[in-house]
């Protein structure tokens, strides 16, 4: 969940935003996402809502609120929300999680099909390095293995449907991986590659909310990668999310989450069982 640019002083500022505006963006999008926008955060949302209001020729903040607050399911919101999520990801990231994934379906081998969630997909490379790793585990294409991968950004969901990336994002994967696994663009494609397309196969990209009250994802998940996204939330926030994941996960089941987020305060839903990774406890 992209880094952004400085953007202007005050006095450079096309809008006037004020700390009520600021403040009302906060209550906004922690009610609408569960993201919790500290105040250092104040000159990226100027940044990011400003170019809604170029874009919708409004001339002020409050009258931007004021259209999202009138009509709580219009398309705006998605806009909105959009602006506001940071999508910071690359294939592979915190490699450990896919070493001990490829562990654990080669464990699996023979139990029938597999289902994996990555449920902060951002722009598709994790659900994607799963994929890899389900083809390298299984020694085939086409391995038994099912991906849903989520985000409430559509956005990036878009990107990552499509499967394209610019070829410095596989720059760090070693050759073979990105033979075997990536199409390198030529022409008005060059300095691009696609995934292989038997990867698409194997991951379904659907737009879910992590503060929806009931996820409809079906039932258990083997594993379910949760990283880099707990941390733009409270602590009640993490332990509703939680509270709805654990329904997803058998006493085997692994959740694999990100090297900063810590869960001590939901030791009555899972339980660390490794190196950022944790199982269901067991009366949750």
């Amino acid at each position: 969940m992209s880094a952004h640019l400085p953007h202007p002083p005050t006095e450079q500022r096309d809008f006037a935003f004020s700390d009520r505006d600021f403040q009302r963006v906060c209550r906004m999008i922690h009610a609408r996402a569960g993201i919790a926008l500290a105040p250092a955060k104040r000159d990226m949302v100027y940044g990011r809502l400003s170019r809604r209001l170029r874009a919708l020729g409004i001339n002020e903040f409050g009258a931007y609120l004021d259209l999202l607050d009138a009509d709580p399911s219009g398309p705006e919101w998605q806009s909105f929300t959009n602006a506001l999520t940071t999508n910071l990801t690359a294939f592979f990231r915190e490699p450990h999680h896919f070493e001990h994934l490829h562990r654990q379906l080669q464990g699996l081998a023979g139990d029938g099909p597999v289902r994996l969630w990555s449920c902060a997909a951002s722009t598709g490379e994790e659900a994607y390095s799963m994929a890899i790793t389900a083809c390298e585990a299984f020694g085939t294409m086409t391995p038994p293995v099912r991906i849903l991968a989520t985000d409430i950004d559509t956005n990036v969901l878009a990107t990552a449907r499509r499967g394209v990336y610019a070829m410095e994002r596989i720059n760090g994967l070693d050759l073979d991986t990105r033979r075997r696994y990536f199409q390198r663009g030529t022409g008005p494609n060059d300095g691009r590659c696609r995934v292989h397309p038997a990867l698409q196969a194997l991951v379904e990209f659907r737009p879910l909310n992590l503060l929806a009250p009931r996820y409809d994802v079906g039932g258990s998940f083997a594993a379910i990668f949760c990283r880099n996204v707990m941390i733009y939330f409270d602590k009640a926030t993490q332990r509703a999310v939680l509270s709805r994941l654990v329904t997803h996960m058998e006493p085997g089941s692994l959740l694999y989450t990100g090297h900063s987020e810590n869960y001590l305060h939901a030791a009555d839903l899972i339980q660390p069982c490794g190196r950022t990774l944790y199982r269901r406890t067991v009366r949750a």
